[in-house]
This record gives C-alpha cells, sequence and structure tokens, in this order.
C-alpha cells in the first residue's frame, strides 16, 4: 500500500504540474480547471489514496465497477461523475452515486434520468455530450455524443427536466473526420459551442475535455475540467 500510495502521489503531482504549466502558460488561474481523475479499472483502494492525496472528483464510465466502488467509498467526500455511454437500463443506479453524467446524448436518456433522480430524491447534474466528428444531424458515433446542431435541443430537455442541472458540455477529442489528430482544434470548438449555450442557458458553465495525452490543448481552448485517468493510476489490468 505504502508503495501504491507513493506511485500516485508522484503520478498526481506530476499532472498537477502539467495543469499548473498549462494554465500559466494560457494566462489562466490554476483554481479555473478541476481536475477530474478517472478511476475506471481501478479499485476502491485506489481511490481511497486518491482521496487522502487530495484529490475529490473521480470518474467512472461502467456502472459494473462503479456502482460497488462508490458504496464501498460513501464515506469520503468525493464528487462522482458518469462520463461512459449510458444505456437507460442502468440509469437508475447510476443516479444513486453519480453527482454528474457527462454522457448525456439523447432526449430518452434525459427522460431517463430525470424520473430516476425524481425517485431518488437528488439532484443530478448533466452535461451534454457533443461528437464533434459528427456531421451536422448525424446519428451519434461509437463513442457516443450528439451531433453539434442537437446541443439545443438536448439542453432544454435538460433544463425542463425534474431532478436534473444542465452543467454544460463535454466533448472527447474525435479519432475521425476533420478534427482528427487537432485536439486543440476539437476543443477551441467545443468551447464556442459553449459560449453559445450560456447565451441562453448561462448557468451551464461547465467544458469537460482533455484525458492524459492532451490535458495541455484543452487548457490552453478554456475547459474547466480534464478527465485524467493513466497519468494519474497508470496501466492496471481489468477489475474481475
Amino acid at each position: 500500500m505504502t508503495d501504491r500510495r507513493s506511485e500516485l502521489a508522484a503520478n498526481l503531482a506530476s499532472v498537477e504540474e502539467r495543469i499548473a504549466a498549462a494554465c500559466a502558460s494560457t494566462g489562466r488561474k490554476r483554481e479555473e480547471v478541476t481536475l477530474i481523475v478517472v478511476t475506471k479499472t481501478y479499485p476502491a483502494s485506489d481511490v481511497r489514496i486518491l482521496h487522502e492525496l487530495g484529490v475529490r472528483h473521480v470518474a467512472e464510465n461502467r456502472d459494473q465497477d462503479a456502482a460497488p466502488k462508490a458504496a464501498e467509498c460513501a464515506d469520503l467526500d468525493l464528487t462522482w461523475h458518469f462520463v461512459g455511454q449510458l444505456q437507460t437500463n442502468k440509469v437508475r443506479s447510476v443516479v444513486r452515486y453519480a453527482d454528474l453524467v457527462q454522457s448525456v446524448d439523447r432526449v430518452r436518456l434525459v427522460t431517463a434520468l430525470s424520473a430516476a433522480a425524481e425517485q431518488a430524491g437528488r439532484e443530478v447534474g448533466c452535461l451534454i455530450q457533443v461528437a464533434l466528428d459528427a456531421e451536422e444531424g448525424a446519428v451519434r458515433g461509437e463513442r457516443g455524443g450528439v451531433a453539434p446542431d442537437g446541443i439545443e435541443e438536448l439542453a432544454d430537455a435538460v433544463e425542463a427536466a425534474p431532478g436534473l442541472r444542465l452543467g454544460g458540455l463535454m466533448t472527447v477529442a474525435p479519432l475521425a473526420g476533420p478534427l482528427a489528430g487537432r485536439p486543440g482544434a476539437a476543443f477551441e470548438q467545443l468551447v464556442e459551442f459553449s459560449s453559445r449555450l450560456r447565451a441562453g442557458h448561462p448557468a451551464a458553465t461547465m467544458v469537460s475535455a482533455g484525458m492524459s495525452g492532451d490535458l495541455e490543448d484543452a487548457v490552453a481552448a478554456g475547459a474547466t475540467h480534464v478527465r485524467v485517468g493513466t497519468a494519474v493510476l497508470g496501466v492496471r489490468p481489468r477489475l474481475g
């Protein structure tokens, strides 16, 4: 455990240095960017160590891994983010522990989340996942997300839904299309969409973008939250 704590502390310090340097180089304050550690495939013991090291935001992408882990760490003051593609049959479980769902990409999911949140007596924050590799009007791709022209409809649906709170936008750097291999340009586009969204939804201030390999691009573009897994936790086998 001591070795693992030392490993995580060193990795976390390195990531913190990267975020701080990216903020400094673009004239941003470090407190403008929130680090979310993506703990998918890693055990609850790692989450506890990260909490001891000061981490307060963690993310998961599979309910079957996340639900038992969140229950085991229920005594910790953590904000849990769900970042994976979410099927409606998992919604009731997810809203029991997730404070924010960052992968909202269709109205049917909004409806399911609202019903489950109301039943659980919770308010759940929602980020609209934008597929920057999607053509206008296209169906979401394998990684999820709504095409840019669908953002406003979903935003209106979330804002009108009981038990839900519209938080902002999220994206993953596209693997295809004109923005493939250009994370900086992709994240700048997301920030532009965020600016437009806030004109009608001023509380939707979150911009979640950037991972281990491109967090600097996200910070430079104006992201408010970066989602980092491997750079903090390393490479480990999947949970059983």
